[in-house]
């Protein structure tokens, strides 16, 4: 059996309410060892995150930075391709590109950018992402498909990390999860998102035995390069606490599952730093993930869970 990847861990970071407060933060993470500041994309109360990412990375010098993930439809792949290659220049090789098809209905809501079919939309992200690596590529960029024509673009500037920045790709549906699982460096499992808000039903979509189906669903795409993969999953419910199986049994009761069921899916840490630690383990020993994105409101408290176990 093959030695398993070591952990890194990153934060998905948010807002900050000036300049100083934005820069301390970023120090703070890349002090208490993360390896990545995220940042998400959405209309909502957080940072824009192209500005936002090159601050934290102009304020550190260690830390990666990374977009988890920009939405395909706010920008065009060329002008964000653009972007990515100058953040990647600007922070000295120090960025992860995330890429997504969009999902949270309330964005295409209030903006009215056309909210289309799941399958519109990952079909639309996927020629986005073949024109973008083209321009990573450098030289002269051309394409023509059924949502984008590229006529002889300069792929400059030229990205430091060679052939390009990492590609983080994820989702928890079987289209995105293949597209990812063939075309990316880094697959995020994630809940399965065609809800388009956050209740119920979708974090359901992220139990245990789900996301063996989702990881499978990876396997078959990569097929020989699966090895290659880093896995990600993203926490979004961190609660370090004594009383772990109470804590748990209230997650479990407002989404109608077990408290068992909580504690083994991937997007949930609730316990001591010990148990935690423990669960981290053996997911990784289970499914493969040895990235894990932890919620900006507990980069403090997990920092000796970060300390104990980057690099292991």
């Amino acid at each position: 059996m093959s030695k398993p990847r070591p952990f890194r861990f990153g934060v998905e970071e948010h807002r900050a309410a000036s300049a100083t407060e934005w820069r301390e933060k970023a120090r703070l993470i890349e002090s208490l060892g993360y390896s990545t500041l995220f940042l998400p994309d959405h209309f909502g109360d957080q940072l824009a995150p192209i500005a936002g990412l090159v601050a934290a990375a102009d304020a550190t010098t260690r830390l990666r930075v990374g977009s988890l993930v920009f939405d395909n439809d706010y920008r065009h792949p060329v002008v964000l391709a653009k972007e990515a290659a100058t953040m990647d220049l600007l922070s000295d090789g120090r960025f992860e590109f995330g890429l997504g098809a969009g999902w949270m209905a309330s964005d295409y809501e209030q903006t009215g950018i056309p909210f289309d079919s799941p399958g519109t939309r990952i079909e639309r992200m996927a020629e986005g992402l073949e024109i973008i690596k083209r321009f990573f590529g450098g030289g002269s960029v051309s394409f023509a498909g059924k949502h984008y024509k590229v006529e002889g673009v300069d792929g400059s500037p030229s990205p430091v990390q060679k052939p390009h920045p990492p590609i983080i790709l994820g989702g928890g549906g079987r289209r995105m999860l293949t597209l990812a699982g063939r075309e990316a460096d880094i697959v995020s499992i994630n809940y399965k998102l065609t809800e388009g808000r956050v209740n119920r039903a979708l974090v359901r979509t992220g139990l245990a035995e789900a996301t063996d189906e989702k990881l499978a669903w990876v396997r078959e795409a990569a097929g020989d390069r699966f090895p290659q993969i880093e896995l990600c999953a993203t926490v979004f419910v961190a609660s370090v606490t004594d009383d772990r199986d109470g804590v748990a049994a209230a997650f479990a009761a407002g989404i109608g599952s077990e408290a068992s069921e909580v504690l083994d899916m991937p997007h949930f840490l609730i316990g001591s730093i010990d148990q935690m630690i423990e669960d981290v383990q053996a997911r990784r020993e289970r499914f493969g993930i040895s990235y894990v994105v932890l919620p900006d409101s507990a980069t403090e408290s997990l920092a000796p869970l970060v300390e104990r176990l980057t690099g292991t």
